[in-house]
């Protein structure tokens, strides 16, 4: 039996999406589709340019962790954007996926929250990590790059046994095959509209009202982890701009900006 595959031949006349996944580059194997992105945006690759493989041979995620990526069994994709907007302002995007993202597991009829700031989580488990990498000078983005691996169909012994008791695969939650192409698809129309509503009018509203209301962590205890500390506090909310507010047991508050910052609950992950 053939495997099922993402080339754009084999999903485009479902793509709904006007530019998001327009343009794609295929493998079959690759080290990192964010190293290949970015390698293409600095080559003057277009937004909304897709790079998407079977499998990644070196795959990253944040703060330089390995992601897991077998053939066939995810989506291992990044997206080349490049936003009109200062740069500081470019971690807000990342915000913008997980709702997409979110969103369009939930048309499924599963029902996944997102941790602050990139991880989308089941059963209290890791389903999809983000990675948003970015090119700029002081006040110019030249692009931006967001990876997205998403455990679609991994059954549960194609999952490292050290990292099991925290990830989980869309399959292994709902007990049934996922279609790849069609999550696919709707993943890129969910992030389409809430990225062009955001560059309209610098208006986030729609995808942080998703982030907050199927937030994993907002009203719980969490540990704030620095690089030199680690600290228990109460996530608080999720500001305008995409920072977390988290209040210490001292009373003390602050706002967290993802770059600096992992976020765990209490007694692990979440």
């Amino acid at each position: 039996m053939k495997e099922e595959t993402l080339d754009y031949e084999d999903f485009k006349s479902d793509l709904s999406s006007k530019y998001m996944g327009r343009s794609v580059y295929y493998f079959d194997s690759i080290d990192s589709t964010n190293t290949k992105a970015k390698k293409l945006a600095s080559k003057g690759a277009k937004e909304g340019t897709v790079i998407i493989s079977e499998e990644q041979t070196a795959g990253r995620g944040r703060l330089g962790r390995s992601w897991i990526s077998p053939k066939h069994k995810g989506l291992w994709m990044s997206i080349i954007l490049r936003p009109n907007i200062e740069p500081i302002n470019a971690v807000k995007i990342t915000q913008i996926v997980a709702a997409a993202i979110h969103k369009s597991i939930n048309c499924l009829g599963i029902k996944s929250l997102i941790k602050w700031p990139n991880d989308i989580v089941l059963n209290d488990k890791k389903l999809c990590g983000i990675l948003t990498e970015m090119n700029a000078e002081l006040n110019t983005i030249n692009y931006v790059v967001i990876g997205i691996g998403i455990n679609v169909n991994l059954n549960e012994d194609e999952i490292p046994k050290d990292i099991r008791a925290i990830a989980t695969s869309l399959k292994i939650e709902s007990k049934d095959t996922v279609d790849r192409k069609a999550l696919l698809c709707s993943i890129l129309a969910n992030f389409e509209i809430f990225y062009d509503e955001f560059l309209k009018n610098f208006n986030m509203e729609t995808a942080l009202k998703i982030c907050r209301e199927n937030s994993a962590i907002l009203g719980k205890e969490i540990q704030v982890i620095k690089k030199d500390s680690c600290l228990c506090a109460k996530a608080i909310d999720i500001t305008n701009d995409g920072r977390l507010l988290v209040e210490y047991k001292d009373g003390s508050k602050e706002y967290l900006i993802s770059e600096e910052v992992s976020v765990r609950g209490l007694m692990g992950y979440i």
